[in-house]
């Protein structure tokens, strides 16, 4: 019988045969699961009472909202996926290609020479630009005094035959050989 008195009498007694129900269901190891995850529960929690990770998750979150709401975390995940089916796609053979493609670069272009060669080109397009920046005077005639100096010639000759030697060397690399009997 049940006592009308105390109202939370009925619900106790019916949370009391709930609880009892429950344990009665519960397997061994389906106790030990919810332990095990009980345990790692209260770990990550007690993780998270750490001051650094807690400021760090914070930090995450915050940056995670901003991403959301400036629309680039959807670009975040899809260079992510892109990224991911990349590599996916990429075979043994094709990354032992592009390291000896780098390698052939570096040894190639990884030289002294090309290093100065580099160093002394960017040295002279500074000095170009500080002396192009003065403001262009006489107009016409300006122009033609100019070409009248020696330095100015001899730029443009250089130019010239620096030009006429590319074109000539990019013929040259164009031309592919003919099959023997056909004209070349």
């Amino acid at each position: 019988m049940t006592d009308m008195s105390n109202p939370q009498a009925p619900q106790g007694a019916d949370l009391n045969r709930l609880a009892q129900a429950a344990s009665e269901a519960l397997t061994d190891s389906m106790v030990e699961r919810l332990t095990a995850s009980t345990g790692n529960i209260l770990e990550v929690a007690d993780r998270l009472n750490d001051p650094d990770t807690r400021d760090a998750v914070l930090a995450l979150l915050d940056g995670l909202t901003d991403l959301h709401r400036s629309g680039a975390l959807d670009t975040l995940i899809q260079v992510v996926l892109a990224v991911h089916a990349m590599r996916s796609a990429a075979t043994d053979q094709m990354v032992d290609r592009a390291f000896a493609f780098v390698e052939h670069m570096v040894n190639n272009l990884g030289t002294e020479e090309i290093a100065t060669l580099a160093h002394e080109t960017k040295l002279a397009m500074e000095e170009a630009v500080e002396e192009c920046i003065k403001p262009p005077s006489g107009g016409l005639f300006g122009i033609v005094k100019m070409m009248s100096q020696p330095e100015a010639q001899n730029a443009l000759r250089f130019l010239l035959a620096f030009g006429c030697k590319l074109q000539q060397r990019a013929q040259v690399l164009s031309k592919t050989p003919s099959p023997p009997g056909e004209p070349g």
